[in-house]
């Protein structure tokens, strides 16, 4: 809402994200004061803001942030004002009951000296009853390259020691470092959704900048999207399109058929294929032979021994496996040559033309017609409406459930934590496919992992468990970011010559409510979304594509005053 014409008011909380959470930890809702923006959308925004509020990042109008941010003066005003509110020894302004407010963030426009960016408060409590309140100031500067214009860690502690009176004051060091980011290919930066960071703490810190020792705590950070080319489950990966096709054709009932990936017909290569079978029926029925198989090739071309290595080929694909490999991308170009292909190998089961092999337990459609083949009698098929549609969907849904099981049994030995959730057939079609999908970007996490920071078992099992746990509970969400704590060791080799993407110290004094902090920080991107002009547009990151200049970097400081009621 909107106070006294000039400052707008929103309460942030719940799935919203904190845009201050760089600089303050608490987890409770807030307000967040800055600029009114006098528009007739003010009610509406409002009302997308509560209806969206799982998607929003930030609580903000579409103007530009730095509009929106208010002058130190006023922020000193409006923080007086919620301070004397809280102050329950101001009797004179009629509040019999006192009510404990939320945090207030003020969003200020750095026009001061000191470049201040956040004026904060938040009361302190003794069980209902506030004692006094925290009053912070965020001022930020940058971007730099000139490390002269670092702090001095000494003087921090001093100048800490000073503010509060204090004698004695202990340091946190926090230092967090991309291991996988925004790749470059051909000179371009490929931006996607895809990182992989390390965040390490650490207590005692010697100087500004210091690489963390070992015995820090270290937890990594795994957010990947799938569906990069580079990746070795590539392939993997666009056969599962392929399968969300089917299913969503299945669902609308309207089917977006690939575009053929050779040159020859579906149709040609099931007669190929069954023609092959019929040479090979001499009694014994299993012809599930590894050099038979279709193979899940890799791109060899963009990825290196150790990670072509980890996805491999399946050597027991039974029949209905191979006619997925064969049907997928080539034959399924049109309804009608899907109507085709299982026409064909319909007709070859019913004359007893070959005996094919399938897995125990398949339980497809066209499965249960290869076993009542077995018998010599099969039950009619009417290759119509969604029939043949569905029927591929099956057998594609079960070739890569057990590609899946392939891996996370036989490669992360994840065997006693392989849930029969992800691979259950008591849900309707489309779940399953959900679930497989959920798979999939397990596999694309545990793949980086292994090939990329050389993870073992005794990794990847932990994050197995952490990946599984969560898909078991929530939908399919790319843009979650798994958190694995590990031993700074595991990683160090990938960061100890580069530069951190983040580094804080924090210097306190006090205990409990009496605690003060005082916190430095350098980032290679800007730590509030509005900043004064001499930070707009600037590249933040100048060593990409290998131009060996001095990364540039944004100074922000907080400071933590306290004002006390009693």
């Amino acid at each position: 809402f909107v106070f006294q014409t000039d400052v707008e008011i929103s309460l942030v909380g719940g799935s919203c994200r904190s845009p201050v959470e760089r600089f303050w930890n608490g987890s409770s809702a807030m307000y967040i004061l800055q600029k009114a923006t006098h528009n007739e959308e003010s009610v509406s925004m409002e009302e997308s803001r509560t209806e969206d509020a799982a998607y929003t990042s930030e609580i903000l109008p579409k103007e530009s942030p730095g509009s929106l941010a208010l002058p130190i003066g006023r922020a000193k005003q409006l923080i007086s004002l919620y301070t004397m509110m809280q102050n329950p020894n101001m009797t004179y302004l009629g509040m019999s009951d006192l009510v404990v407010l939320p945090p207030l963030w003020v969003r200020c426009d750095g026009s001061d000296p000191q470049h201040t960016c956040w004026f904060g408060a938040e009361p302190l409590k003794s069980g209902n009853k506030v004692t006094g309140v925290n009053i912070y100031m965020v001022s930020c500067d940058g971007p730099t390259a000139d490390k002269t214009r670092f702090a001095n860690l000494e003087e921090l502690k001093m100048e800490h020691k000073i503010r509060h009176h204090s004698s004695v004051v202990t340091t946190k060091g926090f230092a967090q470092y991309e291991l996988i980011a925004a790749a470059t290919i051909e000179d371009t930066i490929v931006e996607s959704g895809s990182n992989i960071c390390v965040n390490i703490t650490w207590n005692g810190v010697d100087e500004i900048l210091e690489t963390p020792p070992l015995i820090s705590a270290a937890t990594l950070n795994i957010a990947l999207e799938s569906g990069d080319p580079r990746s070795p489950v590539f392939q993997l990966y666009r056969e599962l399109q392929i399968l969300l096709a089917l299913a969503e054709g299945l669902k609308t009932g309207v089917t977006e058929w690939p575009e053929p990936s050779e040159s020859e017909s579906a149709l040609k290569l099931v007669q190929e294929f069954l023609t092959d079978l019929k040479k090979k029926l001499d009694g014994d029925c299993i012809f599930g032979k590894k050099n038979e198989t279709e193979k899940i090739k890799c791109d060899t071309a963009a990825v290196d021994s150790c990670i072509k290595s980890i996805f491999g080929e399946r050597g027991d694909l039974d029949f209905t496996e191979q006619l997925w490999c064969k049907m997928k991308s080539k034959c399924a170009s049109s309804y009608q040559e899907l109507i085709d292909c299982f026409t064909l190998v319909i007709k070859s089961l019913e004359l007893g033309e070959i005996q094919p092999w399938i897995h125990q337990g398949s339980s497809s459609f066209l499965s249960q017609l290869i076993q009542q083949s077995y018998h010599g009698k099969m039950e009619d098929v009417s290759l119509s409406d969604i029939t043949p549609v569905q029927m591929l969907l099956e057998i594609g849904l079960e070739k890569m459930k057990k590609d899946y099981v392939s891996f996370f049994i036989g490669k992360s030995r994840s065997s006693l934590l392989f849930q029969d959730y992800f691979i259950s057939t008591s849900v309707d079609l489309q779940e399953q496919v959900h679930r497989v999908q959920k798979l999939h970007h397990m596999l694309e996490i545990m793949v980086s992992c292994t090939g990329l920071l050389q993870f073992r078992h005794e990794n990847l099992f932990p994050l197995t468990q952490i990946c599984m746990k969560y898909y078991k509970e929530n939908p399919l969400n790319e843009k979650h970011v798994f958190q694995l704590p590990i031993r700074p060791a595991l990683v160090k080799k990938f960061y100890q010559n580069d530069n951190p993407e983040i580094w804080k110290v924090e210097i306190s004094s006090g205990h409990g409510q009496k605690e003060v902090k005082t916190t430095w920080q350098v980032s290679t991107k800007a730590p509030v979304e509005h900043g004064t002009a001499n930070n707009s547009g600037l590249f933040s990151d100048s060593t990409v594509n290998g131009s060996g200049e001095e990364r540039l970097y944004f100074i922000a400081v907080t400071q933590c005053s306290q004002v006390q009621f009693t």
